[in-house]
């Protein structure tokens, strides 16, 4: 891969624009409204008006994430729910892909209850986002993503763009994680999926909304699995959506044990801290959303690492809670 002629930026519509229409290689991010006035070329795009620039964490209507890739490089493939799990089949022996899922859609359940078991998954470095709406329009507005090269937007579909690599250089995924579970309950799911009423709780059948409020157990803190000593967090969206319901940005996977995590001592200050200060090249960041929030990052900056803000990132499967970012190493 040839070095990138722009860097990570915040840009305005027309230096996004003009990076387009040089024939660059972008994955974008923006508000809907930006990412359709875009002219065609070979990008993709996801919505989300939150962003991590150089300035700090920001909230922009009118501004556009872009990260570049190099003029004219890799393939660009939509992926429905059918096409989905052969993605990394498509992708490059040596290189590596960004997809971009929109939340609350089939696409990105079945990405995140299947994606694991993907051929070629934890072969092929694959990083990404979930694309969301301004936090006043949960609810009321849909995520898109977009397939620059024909201007078209997808509810339902992923997007996904495959980069080759010379045989050189390697492409290395990275996740920060904060948490580690605590040592509250066990929980144990019989079912995988986005939401739960009852689970065991250390061995006993039990309502999880009644543990966590008769715990008073702060739901800013996510559920975490670990997976041979990797922590998989999956963060609360909602209780009582529906009576007695609790509802998580992520699926738990049933018969997979859960802690709620333990706190972190100022968290804003060990989520900065955790940021990449040095190492090879970043070329694809996002930060999550809740991250975001609960470690105040308007108008913060987070060293190196730019990029979107998320509802929910891609490293290998899907995270809630994290930042991951992606390197280029040379051998």
């Amino acid at each position: 891969m040839s070095n990138a002629s722009a860097t990570s930026a915040l840009l305005d519509l027309r230096q996004a624009s003009a990076l387009i229409e040089r024939g660059e290689t972008l994955a974008i991010a923006g508000h809907l409204d930006c990412l359709t006035a875009l002219p065609r070329g070979n990008w993709i795009g996801g919505t989300t008006p939150y962003f991590m620039a150089d300035e700090g964490g920001t909230c922009r209507l009118d501004r556009v994430f872009v990260q570049p890739f190099g003029p004219q490089v890799g393939e660009i493939l939509c992926y429905d729910r059918q096409r989905l799990p052969h993605m990394l089949e498509d992708a490059p022996e040596n290189g590596f892909s960004i997809v971009i899922l929109p939340a609350a859609s089939a696409v990105l359940e079945d990405y995140a209850r299947e994606a694991p078991n993907y051929p070629d998954m934890y072969i092929k470095p694959i990083v990404g986002w979930v694309a969301g709406v301004h936090l006043d329009q949960l609810g009321s507005a849909q995520a898109q993503v977009i397939d620059g090269r024909s201007g078209h937007c997808y509810s339902d579909q992923a997007i996904v763009l495959h980069i080759p690599l010379p045989p050189e250089q390697t492409a290395l995924v990275h996740a920060v994680n904060l948490f580690t579970p605590g040592t509250g309950p066990t929980l144990r799911f019989d079912e995988t999926g986005f939401a739960a009423r009852e689970c065991l709780i250390d061995g006993v059948r039990g309502s999880l909304l009644e543990l966590i409020r008769a715990r008073d157990i702060d739901t800013r803190l996510p559920l975490v699995a670990d997976y041979c000593g990797a922590m998989i967090n999956v963060s609360i969206q909602a209780l009582e959506s529906e009576p007695g319901l609790v509802s998580f940005y992520a699926p738990v996977f049933a018969g997979v044990d859960y802690r709620f995590a333990d706190a972190v001592e100022d968290y804003s200050a060990r989520f900065l801290q955790a940021m990449p200060s040095d190492g090879g090249p970043i070329l694809f960041g996002c930060n999550c959303i809740l991250n975001y929030l609960y470690s105040q990052l308007q108008g913060r900056q987070t060293a190196r690492l730019t990029g979107p803000i998320t509802f929910g990132e891609v490293a290998y499967q899907l995270l809630n809670q994290t930042a991951v970012y992606l390197t280029l190493e040379h051998s």
